[in-house]
């Protein structure tokens, strides 16, 4: 029986060191998605208010996981060094729910980039028609068209019927030197489309948004089955413990 034992030592080493590592990668991965939050929220936040019909918690979602991921993380680190089963049984139960949760995340993530450009004309339309230069949508409308550099919806002569139009004329956002750009000359319709930019803000922000949801799926599909690695060795190691009455200090 000692001999046994004796046997098994070098596997549950083995076992520990490698869960370590894993821990301290799934960390950095918890680090990974709470980044991918926080750039979601700042970067992404303008085209995903024109975007979504209704506010998304998307990137607050990814900002909580990746907070939990972190703290999970440091636990798995103190459950393997203390030896504890329950402790192991407990991070692999929570893997096993970061797996399917980041699973069923990106694959919502592909449907939606594949949903992009029928929402986003329609509600970059009615953003553009109810024009204001003050609500939150006119604001990301705004946002879109100075870092982008585009105009309207195709092109400038979306704005001509906006309500903004015959008062304001072109929002100032849409100038492409505004050094050059005079508010009475964005008044003039004939004067306006040589101040302007030419290009619509559509093929732009729809290329731009499906390229990054893309890259979100992917890495939230490649951190998910990490999962898996983490689950096998925890229960394994769990298992190992508890058959050969091992204490780790």
């Amino acid at each position: 029986m000692a001999s046994r034992r004796m046997e098994t030592k070098p596997v549950i080493t083995c076992l520990k060191t490698l869960l370590i590592v894993y821990s301290f990668v799934f960390w950095i991965t918890g680090a990974i998605l709470l980044a991918v939050g926080l750039w979601g929220k700042f970067i992404l936040g303008p085209y995903i208010a024109l975007i979504a019909e209704n506010s998304t918690n998307a990137p607050y979602v990814l900002i909580g996981t990746g907070t939990t991921i972190i703290v999970f993380g440091l636990f798995g680190c103190f459950a393997t060094c203390r030896g504890s089963p329950w402790m192991l049984k407990l991070y692999a139960m929570f893997l096993s729910l970061v797996f399917l949760a980041e699973l069923v995340a990106g694959i919502s993530g592909f449907v939606f980039r594949h949903e992009i450009k029928g929402t986003f004309m329609r509600t970059y339309n009615e953003a553009v028609l109810n024009y204001n230069a003050k609500d939150e949508r006119s604001v990301a409308v705004d946002n879109i068209q100075r870092s982008l550099r585009c105009c309207g919806v195709l092109n400038y002569t979306s704005w001509f019927s906006s309500v903004y139009f015959p008062v304001n004329g072109i929002p100032p956002s849409c100038c492409a030197n505004v050094s050059d750009c005079k508010s009475s000359d964005l008044r003039n319709a004939t004067i306006a489309p040589t101040k302007v930019y030419q290009q619509g803000c559509y093929e732009l922000v729809t290329t731009f948004i499906e390229t990054n949801v893309g890259i979100i799926a992917g890495v939230t599909f490649g951190i998910a089955f990490s999962q898996l690695i983490g689950m096998l060795l925890a229960c394994c190691l769990s298992r190992f413990i508890t058959a050969n009455q091992y204490e780790m200090v």
